[in-house]
């Protein structure tokens, strides 16, 4: 015969769900992954610079959100058939949303020390480096911290940001060394822009 639960217990609960009750619950835009858990840190960085949830992206493909958060966390490659509607959505081309190179290893960043990405930096002007940006808000690194860092000044990163200046090559090759993501792929946003041009 199975006990029925103490009744003190009961008026416990209903006294602790009362007390949480009608007070709203807030979810996040995004789950803060830990750095380990990142293994398309490209696809996350584009899709949180373009305030695009996963689930959203997985409702405008028509694929299941699992696939989606797969790509991201786990570095699945999507097939050729969701490769392709992915890649027309995003507007950027495979070898820049799942670079194979990138999915395997997921480095950690040469981060000296904590970092808070500022939201004013989107809401400032509009951003033309959606990648670069996207990976300040996936690492919480503040423009002027990432600038300090690879010794360029707070303004001119500002300026690959929203702008979408490309910097010289030894800028770029610094950034690469931060970020451990080749130049190419950090800058395309800019480089695409001009072939569209």
């Amino acid at each position: 015969m199975p006990t029925q639960p103490e009744k003190h217990s009961i008026q416990a609960w209903s006294l602790i769900n009362r007390k949480y009750l009608g007070k709203g619950v807030r979810v996040k835009r995004f789950r803060k992954p830990t750095r380990c858990q990142i293994r398309n840190r490209v696809l996350l960085a584009i899709l949180m610079a373009n305030d695009i949830k996963l689930s959203y992206l997985a409702e405008k493909l028509s694929v299941s959100s699992r696939s989606v958060s797969a790509w991201v966390y786990e570095g699945r490659v999507p097939g050729k058939k969701n490769m392709e509607k992915v890649c027309e959505y995003l507007g950027y081309p495979r070898h820049i949303l799942f670079n194979e190179a990138l999915l395997e290893k997921s480095p950690i960043i040469c981060q000296p020390e904590r970092s808070r990405f500022m939201r004013r930096t989107l809401t400032r002007s509009p951003v033309s480096n959606k990648i670069l940006t996207g990976l300040c808000m996936v690492h919480d690194l503040s423009v002027s911290d990432v600038s300090e860092w690879i010794s360029v000044h707070p303004g001119t990163f500002r300026k690959w940001l929203h702008q979408g200046a490309l910097p010289s090559l030894t800028f770029q090759e610094k950034t690469e060394d931060f970020f451990r993501i080749p130049k190419t792929i950090l800058f395309a946003d800019v480089v695409l822009k001009d072939k569209s041009l």
